[in-house]
């Protein structure tokens, strides 16, 4: 049994000293700036002080410096921590990392359509589920399905709330207590660690691989194909690629080979896109009209990676086999919501003037940019911070490469222009983790031992923001 431990005379002295909560609340109170601030957030925040500080009084034999007891220190303390609870948890920021889907940073910024949207649904009641046209109940999917169908050919669409939850749903729904055929090279790891064997496992479904994991041949599946075959699964390895000695089998193949099985061939696109990135100067994905042409029975992906929207996972396919997802009972415990639907809408709808997608879609716009355009942001910043006249700083535009980002297109790489920030007194990861604790929080990267912002992922509106956080750092630490 653990010995209760002996306070010192200084240490009982102190907690003496400590002064009621209700005197640090009173004194919050009467102090300009906490009118907006609910008393029962005054109240934690003076409870957690007092707190903190007996905490730290009995764990130190000399007690704590006599200033930290002062009234107006513990009132300053509670305030700040007061103020901090105020904020939002979830916040905008500056992505200064050149990475242009950044799945930490919430993947795809929306297009003004999808946020004017979004806010006016988010505002009162909506047709969610009502057809205005029969007066009734209608279906979720309707503002989007036919969008969707639009623009990949697919008899039939729905989507739900991201990509995993679309592959889960159509593995569950025509393989769960069967087996699912996959090559070895395609059982990737999306990312957070969420692995398409897990999916698999997850839906009741039996994983069955076949190939190797650089080489699977068409006879590979129909060696597999037995009775309890109930789908032939391809994965596009948008996430990681292989070069040197391999083969795989193409979606047309696959599909008419399940055609002959009569067994449904779903393929999971991951990132997805409705263009040809080509024409962007990047390489060729293949499109979800793509999948679709081949004849596959079902295909997934995501609405917040490539095709810039927001997250979701959406089904496309042949209309028996949407209408069976459809009536899986996990579609409710996936199903998508009525924000997001209407984000989605109006991100589809800009795919309806593809000469302007580029100016329109924020990701395709960031992919897209020529390099001369990020540089000539980068220079801007540069003057920017130069204007401010500190000595401290420096700031040197300097080429980089970005990345695309969300899994796509792993071995691409985008010519791109930044500003090199240093700043005396500051080590490269001290000026990154003071930027990152800004307000709002300015994230940028680390590359050869210099604090970097790539301008490719900023909008050129950021540039202020970007300035004033440097300006509070400075002034934050005066010499």
């Amino acid at each position: 049994m653990e010995t209760k431990k002996q306070l010192t005379d200084k240490q009982q002295k102190q907690l003496r000293q400590l002064p009621g909560i209700d005197t640090i609340i009173e004194r919050l109170q009467k102090r300009n700036g906490t009118g907006n601030i609910p008393p029962a957030v005054l109240a934690k925040a003076a409870r957690d002080t007092v707190s903190n500080l007996r905490a730290d009084i009995k764990e130190n034999e000399d007690g704590v410096p006599e200033q930290w007891l002062a009234p107006e220190n513990l009132e300053n303390i509670a305030l700040q921590k007061a103020q901090d609870a105020m904020r939002p948890n979830l916040k905008p920021l500056v992505n200064g990392t050149g990475v242009v889907i950044h799945t930490n940073l919430g993947r795809s910024p929306l297009c003004r359509q999808a946020i004017d949207h979004l806010t006016a649904v988010a505002s009162g009641y909506s047709n969610l589920e009502f057809d205005l046209s029969a007066g009734k109940r209608g279906i979720r999917y309707a503002c989007v399905e036919e969008l969707i169908c639009e623009f990949t050919g697919a008899q039939a669409a729905m989507a739900v709330n991201n990509n995993a939850g679309a592959v889960l749903l159509g593995v569950e729904t025509f393989a769960r207590g069967r087996e699912v055929i996959v090559s070895r090279g395609e059982l990737v790891e999306i990312g957070g660690s969420f692995r398409i064997p897990d999916v698999i496992k997850k839906s009741g479904a039996i994983l069955k691989e076949v190939g190797t994991t650089n080489r699977t041949h068409l006879k590979d599946y129909e060696n597999a194909i037995s009775p309890d075959t109930g789908m032939l699964l391809k994965v596009h390895t948008s996430n990681y690629g292989m070069v040197g000695f391999t083969a795989e089998v193409g979606l047309k193949e696959l599909a008419e080979l399940g055609k002959r099985h009569n067994i449904p061939v779903m393929n999971d696109l991951g990132s997805g896109t409705l263009v040809d990135l080509s024409r962007y100067g990047l390489v060729r994905e293949p499109t979800v009209m793509d999948a679709v042409s081949t004849g596959a029975d079902l295909v997934t992906f995501s609405g917040d990676k490539l095709l810039g929207g927001p997250q979701a996972g959406i089904l496309v396919g042949k209309k028996e086999i949407i209408s069976s997802v459809r009536s899986n009972p996990l579609t409710r415990a996936l199903r998508i919501d009525k924000l997001t639907l209407a984000a989605l809408e109006m991100t589809l709808r800009a795919y309806r003037e593809p000469e302007k997608l580029a100016d329109t879609v924020p990701t395709l716009r960031m992919l897209a940019m020529p390099a001369g355009e990020v540089r000539i942001k980068a220079e801007m910043l540069a003057k920017e911070l130069e204007s401010m006249g500190d000595r401290r700083l420096e700031a040197n535009v300097l080429p980089l490469v970005s990345k695309p980002g969300g899994g796509a297109m792993p071995f691409v790489e985008i010519p791109s222009s930044g500003v090199a920030v240093t700043v005396e007194g500051f080590s490269p990861n001290r000026l990154e983790q003071a930027l990152r604790k800004a307000d709002p929080p300015v994230i940028g990267r680390i590359e050869d031992d210099r604090f970097v912002i790539d301008l490719r992922t900023v909008a050129e509106s950021e540039l202020s923001v970007i300035k004033s956080a440097f300006c509070m750092l400075l002034a934050k630490h005066k010499i």
